[in-house]
């Protein structure tokens, strides 16, 4: 007789795991298929010379007492599990820029914040004040922010640019900078990217901020962990080539590259929206639903660089930077020149397990555009020592590395005589390895000009087929959290989802 389960989830990214194990917490029975060798998506970690690099989790926010993350984290049953590290609270981000001495501070918790930027800017302070009670107002107003859903909220948030919305709040230029200098952390678009993608993600940070010790696939290993406990079935090596239906056009099974068949009531896909597409059959959906995916604008995808230190040669800093040439390329990230790369950067540090006033390890990220890498797009590698895309790749890599490095020196001088090795990864890194388009970065360009046009429902025309991930709503793992929650709350019912959450919610 064959298996069969109530849920099936294919792909392992934070959206996946999550919706898994919310169902199986009430008693589903509940597999998950993973392509790759390593579960979690973003959460990804590799190692070298026995340091841990995260490939897309760098910090994460909200995770203090009574906070949302911490309270989604909490009802998963995988919070004081984590192992965490607080950054410093007086500027967990600096936004630095060429030629100007001053790290000016993104700092913990909004009374902070206000105060630690009017050290350097005395007269805005009221600005600040107007700039923080807006963003908090944004994010209060947002499904799910604060788990239990809200049924009315003003659709102007939707609509609201968030670059029109920081000018508006100072006519200061270098000030206007400093509050969009965490834009790395979406890829911004000037004319495009709405206020509330700005707000939900700088809230977090500013609420708290913490680096995951060892690396964030901690939280896939425990969401693993937990979903086992409660008798669901997770494998890897497993990717799904085909989705069989019925007559009806419901969805009865999945197939996988190894051959075999996994048949289940509901599916969950958290894999790329266009790949999702493929599996179902386009005939099988609307053209306007086609179309309206395929003309989705990939976030851009970006170059990496991962270095080993020599010993106590490189001071460890508990903070990250976010460095542009000037104010003016702030809101340019999302269109990176090839002739002035780079232009910016994110830069962090590991801090040495024996002498942590030293760092171990230096990660530094510049946003690149996919075409750069596209005459190697062809080819597939998810082995760190295969060098199948030839030595023109490698050299491409070095060039580049060599050209973040250099830049990076400008601000740190010491750098280049501490670097032990080098490690890189591309757009094809990102690719291959997570699966977003083009390597995308964090799904899709939201568009407050046509916000609707791109956020994809969690319900798909396939009655028993569910969406999940960056690639459907907002990017992050809170945004990817509170996803896989409106996810599961279809499969489940809102009210379900809200007396669960009740549980553990508590004043802020």
């Amino acid at each position: 007789m064959k298996k069969k389960y109530d849920i099936l989830v294919i792909g392992s990214g934070l959206g996946g795991l999550v919706s898994a194990l919310v169902l199986a917490k009430e008693g589903l029975k509940v597999c998950v298929l993973e392509k790759n060798n390593q579960y979690g998506g973003n959460l990804q970690t590799f190692s070298r010379n026995k340091m841990i690099f995260d490939t897309g989790v760098h910090y994460l926010g909200g995770l203090s007492e009574g906070q949302n993350l911490n309270q989604y984290f909490t009802y998963l049953g995988i919070m004081e599990d984590l192992k965490l590290k607080k950054l410093d609270e007086d500027g967990y981000d600096r936004i630095t820029f060429d030629d100007d001495e001053t790290a000016y501070p993104h700092s913990q918790g909004y009374e902070n914040f206000i105060e630690q930027l009017s050290k350097i800017f005395p007269d805005e302070r009221e600005n600040l004040l107007k700039y923080c009670d807006e963003i908090q107002n944004v994010c209060n107003q947002f499904p799910r922010y604060s788990l239990i859903r809200k049924e009315k909220y003003n659709d102007e948030i939707l609509y609201t640019n968030a670059k029109e919305f920081i000018e508006s709040i100072t006519p200061n230029k270098r000030l206007q900078a400093v509050l969009s200098g965490s834009n790395f952390l979406y890829a911004g678009v000037a004319d495009k990217t709405p206020l509330y993608v700005h707000a939900l993600t700088v809230n977090s940070y500013i609420q708290s901020s913490y680096k995951c010790v060892n690396g964030g696939s901690q939280i896939s290993k425990l969401l693993i962990k937990k979903l086992r406990d409660h008798g669901a079935e997770v494998y890897k090596h497993s990717q799904v080539t085909e989705m069989i239906f019925d007559e009806d056009n419901t969805l009865i099974s999945v197939k996988t590259k190894q051959g075999r068949e996994f048949h289940a009531d509901q599916f969950i896909s958290n894999i790329e929206i266009r790949t999702t597409l493929d599996l179902i059959g386009h005939q099988r959906l609307k053209k306007s639903f086609i179309n309206r995916v395929y003309d989705l604008e990939p976030v851009t995808s970006c170059f990496s660089i991962y270095l080993t230190l020599k010993p106590n040669t490189f001071k460890y800093f508990n903070h990250n930077f976010y460095h542009y040439t000037s104010e003016d390329v702030v809101w340019e990230v999302s269109n990176p020149s090839r002739e002035l790369w780079p232009e910016w950067y994110m830069f962090s540090s590991t801090a040495s397990k024996h002498h942590p006033e030293f760092a171990e390890s230096l990660t530094a990220i510049s946003y690149m555009s996919y075409d750069e890498v596209k005459e190697w797009e062809n080819t597939f590698n998810t082995i760190a020592e295969n060098h199948e895309r030839g030595n023109n790749y490698e050299n491409f890599k070095q060039e580049k590395a060599e050209k973040l490095i250099s830049k990076i020196e400008e601000k740190f001088p010491e750098l280049r005589n501490a670097i032990k090795e080098i490690y890189t990864s591309t757009p094809l890194s990102y690719r291959d390895y997570i699966g977003g388009y083009k390597g995308n970065m964090y799904g899709y360009v939201k568009d407050c000009k046509n916000p609707l046009k791109t956020i994809i429902s969690s319900k798909t025309k396939i009655s028993n087929l569910f969406l999940t991930g960056q690639s459907i709503n907002m990017h992050g793992i809170l945004g990817v959290t509170i996803g896989a929650f409106v996810t599961c709350s279809e499969i489940l019912g809102k009210d379900v989802i809200d007396q669960r959450l009740s549980k553990v919610l508590t004043p802020r």
